[in-house]
């Protein structure tokens, strides 16, 4: 489908007024046409217990809060970068580019909170800084605080991030507009939209290859879905239209270091075939354009999306659900990349770059997919992201944080002082502070994602102890509770509390590595498949006490990768249901370090639920041997290994450096025993 054609007549003139939408998903795809599990409203689903409710309180108590007090203070900018460029304050723009991101990410965490909790003064702190950020904005609906604050030219340069700072803009916008109601902070979204309209649709020689950390995409979408003015979604298909229709050289607003691949401009996306460059910017453009697709149903748009979300799963990700195998590296067409992707299977584990946003991307973008495909693999991702990649980079506390997520770490070998962004300890801020907003943001806002809508029916995509109260789409109520201690058992029992006498379907997914589940309806056996990787469906006359037990085999699993993978031949990872285990320093004898450590294939592991370790989590324990000879040159002859015998614990990879300083590893390597 061409958009051009079927929104040309739409908009000769620019309205003066907008409708805002009615309903309130985070994703607010209600009436997406490409869409077959469709979002439900925010607060349609609230934890009660277990291991997302202790998140959600910490998040609530804890991220949230200590967050802000970072960023409306001193230590983070970005607030005094609001108040300067409102003349409001005096002084310098401080922090990075995309600082006005960071405080548009957190006020989206803080929205999602007050969504839950209703605490006026969460309300009353972010109308006033919305209030801030209306006077900062220029007249014409330019909103930049670094630009404006330093006089700078606008659009001179990708790297002011002029595009990321609009798209966070536009999301918390809706986001706020649909928990609240008020049009204030929607109000600056949109005279900031307008204004992008007016000066990108002409397609003005100057900014035909302008594109940089794409999230403008998915938040014109969301703006064109809250107010139905269909500028915004021809402006989102726009920035799509713009990549790889261009000569592939440095210009005045970009070096060799950001054109080509890094920026996924040198080729088109509708003939893309893998992931490429900054895998942020990457997954950005991906998880926009499924937007987009959700709204234009183009085939085109779809099929690339399929072959890149492909490209990233089967050959560009690691075990973990992390992205973006190396900081500083080239791509298969040997542009300069940057916190990015890189060749197929090329999965180095020391040096893993795995930046958090990314892999909270790489949720985003399967999170859409899943909606736009109706298919249990995509929300696989999104689990194995939330409760490995994404988790890592946030300390128990709530507190510290991690920007890049390797799968490896040794002594000494990320003390770089020059490694802004590598370490083996959380910090409490990190100058490049666009992580840590991200995550918090997501885990406010992960009981959202926890089901969707079909068609007649609901699709449970992520489990744990909740309460849902929604709308099917025929408009009937549906009320159920999920009760689970789930990642740490494999018992999911879901009841219906309220609902329409007519028969609906009631979707589980059985995660990939649950082979073996078995479902029963008020004790009995269900009798239909349960096929792991797949959603179970379960079409019936529901009542109000039925019962649903799903039973999930929890065994620990040893996995193996591809055999292209350099990095982890003859090596395996733990895991038991959808989380990844490592070894970590504090969990081995004195003076041990993780290359010592060798896993026997015949190793009998057991997992053990401890409540009161690291914020709750099920460890597992079992022997292994440890290497006691010593060889510190870089190639030496091989003699007989010495070996002792130890009973290791493993702790889940999201805890890991929550116990001070230490060595960890996700892969070791195996011993087979003799034929």
């Amino acid at each position: 489908m061409n958009i051009k054609s079927l929104l040309f007549a739409s908009f000769c003139f620019l309205p003066a007024t907008y409708s805002v939408a009615q309903t309130n998903g985070v994703i607010n795809n209600a009436n997406s046409p490409g869409v077959k599990l469709k979002s439900i409203n925010i607060t349609d689903c609230q934890w009660t217990s277990g291991f997302w409710a202790d998140k959600f309180k910490v998040c609530e108590e804890t991220m949230m809060p200590n967050m802000g007090e970072l960023l409306t203070g001193d230590v983070g900018h970005a607030l005094n970068n609001f108040k300067i460029a409102a003349g409001l304050k005096q002084g310098k723009h401080e922090g990075p580019n995309w600082h006005d991101g960071d405080f548009y990410k957190w006020m989206e965490s803080a929205a999602y909170v007050y969504a839950r909790n209703k605490d006026p003064k969460i309300l009353k702190q972010l109308d006033d800084y919305i209030e801030i950020i209306a006077k900062a904005q220029q007249p014409d609906g330019y909103l930049q605080t670094q630009v404006q604050v330093k006089k700078l030219s606008r659009f001179a340069n990708r790297q002011y991030h002029e595009m990321y700072n609009s798209g966070h803009l536009m999301t918390s916008a809706c986001i706020y507009n649909r928990i609240t109601g008020k049009t204030n902070f929607l109000d600056v979204a949109v005279r900031n939209a307008d204004y992008l309209y007016k000066v990108f649709m002409p397609q003005p020689d100057s900014l035909k290859r302008f594109g940089f950390n794409q999230s403008q995409i998915m938040g014109l979408v969301e703006l064109y879905r809250t107010t139905k003015d269909k500028r915004y979604l021809q402006l989102a298909e726009l920035f799509i239209n713009m990549r790889g229709k261009s000569k592939v050289e440095p210009d005045a607003t970009a070096n060799y270091k950001f054109i080509g691949d890094m920026v996924q401009e040198r080729t088109p996306l509708r003939k893309e075939d893998e992931a490429v460059g900054h895998a942020v910017l990457a997954l950005y453009f991906y998880a926009g354009a499924a937007d987009v697709y959700a709204e234009t149903g183009e085939k085109a748009l779809i099929d690339a999306l399929d072959r890149i979300w492909e490209s990233v799963v089967d050959k560009k990700m690691y075990v973990t659900g992390a992205c973006g195998q190396t900081h500083h590296g080239v791509s298969s067409n040997v542009d300069m990349v940057h916190e990015g992707f890189i060749n197929d299977y090329m999965m180095p584990n020391l040096t893993a770059y795995n930046e958090t946003c990314a892999n909270i991307a790489n949720a985003m973008f399967s999170y859409r997919m899943m909606g736009i495909h109706g298919e249990s693999k995509y929300a696989d991702i999104v689990e194995l992201v939330l409760f490995n990649s994404a988790l890592s980079g946030i300390s128990i506390e709530g507190k510290d944080y991690f920007y890049a997520n390797p799968l490896r770490v040794c002594s000494n070998a990320h003390d770089n002082p020059d490694a802004d962004t590598e370490f083996d300890e959380r910090i409490p801020y990190i100058d490049c502070f666009c992580c840590p907003p991200n995550l918090v943001r997501t885990i406010a806002q992960v009981s959202a994602w926890a089901y969707s809508l079909a068609d007649n029916g609901i699709a449970v995509n992520l489990y744990g102890g909740n309460k849902l109260n929604t709308h099917l789409a025929d408009g009937s109520v549906l009320s159920l509770t999920q009760n689970t201690n789930y990642p740490w058992e494999g018992s999911v029992t879901l009841t219906m509390q309220a609902c329409k006498r007519e028969p609906f379907k009631l979707m589980l997914r059985i995660p990939d590595w649950a082979t073996g589940s078995t479902i029963k309806i008020n004790g009995v056996d269900a009798a239909l498949p349960a096929k792991a990787g797949e959603y179970a469906t379960i079409e019936r006359k529901w009542k109000k006490g039925d019962m649903v037990l799903l039973e999930m085999p929890m065994q620990v699993k040893l996995v193996q990768g591809n055999p292209l993978i350099e990095e982890v031949r003859n090596q395996v990872a733990v895991k038991r249901g959808p989380v990844v285990y490592c070894v970590e320093s504090p969990d081995l004898p004195e003076d041990t370090r993780i290359l010592d450590v060798y896993l026997p294939e015949d190793s009998k592991l057991t997992a053990k639920y401890q409540p009161g370790f690291l914020g709750g989590v099920a460890t597992i324990s079992g022997r292994v041997m440890l290497r006691k000879d010593k060889e510190d040159g870089m190639y030496t002859t091989l003699n007989k290994p010495e070996w002792e015998p130890y009973h290791l614990q493993l702790v889940p990879y999201f805890s890991w450096a929550n116990r001070g300083k230490s060595e960890m590893t996700v892969w070791m390597p195996i011993m087979w025993k003799p034929e």
